[in-house]
């Protein structure tokens, strides 16, 4: 049970860091809603934030299955099985969360003559930046954020009764 708990806690707290990293990007969003002029000469382009599997995730006990070293064990059934994970439950892995930048997406272009970026014909190219959808996306981050805060609580709050049984 103990260790299915450390796992909550594990999954939570990728969770809390994909979260905030969406947080990060949607205030980065915002900030630059206005940006005519980026780094590669042209107006910023808005980010976006898609939550995969982490790649990377090796669980604890696949690491210590692969290990050259055997456990000595003082009884017969001591951790038979204890690593080897048999449901789709078992299997969840952490989150990993990737900010990219649709290569499809094309700048709102407003007419403002008097703008030191427009063009010949006075318009100027501008992000394609909603701040409705950005505070939208902001809310759900944020949102998302406190149900891993709760998760993590709630296995804090097992492991503690779980420690006084």
């Amino acid at each position: 049970m103990i260790s299915g708990i450390f796992r909550a806690i594990e999954i939570s707290s990728s969770g809390l860091s994909a979260q905030r990293q969406k947080m990060n990007v949607v205030s980065e969003n915002i900030a630059n809603a206005q940006t005519t002029r980026a780094a590669d000469g042209g107006p910023y382009k808005r980010q976006q934030v898609k939550f995969n599997e982490d790649p990377d995730y090796a669980p604890f006990g696949q690491v210590l299955n692969r290990a050259t070293v055997s456990l000595r064990r003082t009884k017969s059934d001591h951790m038979v099985n204890q690593f080897r994970s048999s449901s789709r439950r078992d299997n969840v892995s952490p989150v990993a969360a990737e900010t990219f930048v649709d290569p499809n997406q094309e700048p709102r272009r407003i007419f403002d003559p008097s703008h030191p970026d427009a063009d010949a014909e006075g318009y100027v190219a501008m992000p394609d930046v909603n701040i409705v959808t950005e505070m939208v996306e902001m809310m759900v981050a944020s949102r998302g954020y406190e149900a891993n805060i709760t998760a993590v609580e709630s296995a804090k709050t097992m492991a503690e009764k779980a420690i006084n049984l």
